[in-house]
């Protein structure tokens, strides 16, 4: 096997043309000749072979969507988490959160109508971490011009509504 730096043979640049007639991308020529990637797509370029990206756009393609997906299914998840840590919450409601905690005893389990400050205060703070997480994954995948129409659709509205109260003789401030 070639390495790196061994010069580019006339035996080299005969077996990429070869590989690249059969229509072997540059990642499987360089695999069978043992050169580099970027050698081979050097001797291509010196013989002025050109590869087909069709496949490897349709690759990339493919991938931004599985991932796009796999975003969506996550946040799924983490809006089903934060939904059964707000259960818990609303079960000490009806006299049903389960405390469990260590004593001389052993570990033990009550039934409490309240929620303790520090379980609380942990359970607010997954939520919290759930839910931005949730949203920050969202936004990767929004349309960017959204906030922007909704930005412009708020400022049309307050100006709307400007104009009626003047309309009904209103002053700008509100007070009539």
């Amino acid at each position: 096997m070639a390495n790196q730096y061994e010069p580019v043979t006339d035996e080299d640049r005969q077996r990429v043309r070869e590989l690249h007639a059969k229509g072997l991308g540059r990642n499987e020529i360089a695999r069978q000749t043992g050169r580099s990637q970027r050698t081979v797509s050097l001797i291509a370029e010196d013989l002025g072979l050109t590869f087909d990206r069709t496949a490897t756009a349709v690759a990339t393609q493919a991938k931004v969507a599985d991932a796009k997906a796999r975003r969506a299914a996550i946040v799924q998840r983490l809006y089903a988490r934060t939904e059964r840590l707000l259960d818990q919450l609303d079960a000490a409601d009806r006299g049903g959160f389960k405390f469990t905690t260590s004593t001389v005893h052993g570990i033990e389990t009550e039934r409490l109508d309240h929620v303790p400050g520090q379980e609380e205060k942990a359970l607010a703070g997954a939520i919290t971490q759930y839910m931005n997480q949730a949203v920050r994954l969202e936004q990767l995948d929004g349309d960017p011009g959204v906030d922007a129409a909704r930005s412009m659709l708020g400022a049309l509205a307050e100006g709307i509504t400007k104009l009626a109260r003047l309309d009904a003789g209103e002053d700008d401030s509100g007070e009539g």
